[in-house]
């Protein structure tokens, strides 16, 4: 499904009075591909942070460089801004620039948006900061954080800035859709490298989001009326989990990947993947319970209408199909 279809666009309402401008970090990746064309197509005023990459200036009305990774190029960005979409980060094992982008940069970019007087500042967070689980029905604030990675552990502490400024972060797990490099690519590779069978028949429960939904929710937190006040953590993804083994049947249906039927302990799916030369990481991103509570977005009215997950692939069914050429 395209950004701008009617469900979005509809969804957002367009914003025809007392026009809005929004501040979007990260506005040529992932999330960001789909945020910036819904927010263009309700009619917000869009002035877009980049650096070393390109967006369609034009379309979007106002492009600025800057590096998070140098804060004194942050200087000035926020000014005549109503609200911060901040969804860059740096994902990677590179410490320093973990430090760099997703500690200093969002510090430099919150003190920004303070000075020039935002009243809305909303981050994009990431349920890895809870850790490789398992964990079930996670509410906000039930369960300390315990990130593993440079990647989570940054963005964690990245996410204080925001919080301390009585800004709101949104949690999802895992992310599918068009421009996803890393979810339904990670599930390929795990697929092909363990053909005997599923890691404990696949029972593991998720909490996947598509990146429509996941953008619908973002930018209703910036530019709703409502949205005015709220803070905090606030977990984003549907109310229903689905299983490994869902997740697999619908890929098989939508996208061709291969159908594991079977059964195998969760070592010996971890033994396959090594011996296949995987990363034996994706195991513990699919193979165990993660599952998240996202009713106090709902309460707040910015929880999207949910896409089930077999709707959800196959509205980004080609882009999968052309990206992993299956």
């Amino acid at each position: 499904m395209h950004p701008d279809s009617p469900r979005r666009v509809g969804a957002l309402g367009r914003l025809t009075v007392n026009r809005p401008r929004v501040l979007v970090s990260g506005g040529s990746g992932f999330i960001g591909g789909t945020v910036v064309p819904l927010l263009n197509s309700a009619g917000v005023r869009i002035r877009v942070l980049v650096h070393e990459q390109s967006v369609e200036a034009g379309r979007y009305a106002e492009v600025v460089d800057g590096d998070l990774a140098d804060p004194s190029s942050l200087r000035g960005i926020c000014r005549d801004v109503d609200a911060v979409l901040h969804l860059a980060s740096y994902v990677g094992k590179d410490e320093d620039r973990c430090g760099a982008v997703n500690v200093d940069g969002t510090r430099g970019l919150v003190q920004e948006a303070r000075r020039a007087g935002v009243d809305r500042f909303v981050q994009l967070g990431t349920a890895a900061v809870y850790g490789n689980g398992p964990f079930r029905d996670l509410a906000e604030g039930a369960m300390e954080p315990r990130p593993v990675s440079p990647t989570s552990r940054s963005r964690l502490v990245g996410e204080r800035f925001t919080l301390e400024a009585g800004g709101a972060v949104l949690r999802p797990y895992l992310v599918y859709g068009t421009g996803d490099r890393w979810v339904m690519p990670a599930l390929l590779r795990m697929l092909r490298a363990l053909p005997s069978g599923l890691p404990e028949r696949g029972a593991a429960l998720l909490s996947l989001t598509e990146v429509g939904s996941l953008a619908l929710s973002l930018t209703r937190m910036a530019v709703a009326h409502r949205a005015r006040g709220a803070a905090g953590v606030f977990h984003a993804c549907p109310s229903r989990p689905v299983s490994l083994r869902e997740l697999v049947a619908a890929a098989h249906r939508h996208l061709g990947f291969p159908l594991v039927g079977g059964d195998q302990s969760f070592e010996q799916a971890r033994q396959a993947l090594v011996a296949a030369g995987c990363d034996s990481h994706i195991l513990d991103l699919l193979g165990v319970d993660h599952w998240l509570d996202a009713t106090r977005l709902g309460a707040m009215g910015h929880h999207p209408p949910e896409i089930g997950l077999s709707a959800g692939l196959a509205a980004h069914a080609a882009w999968y199909r052309d990206q992993l050429m299956l």
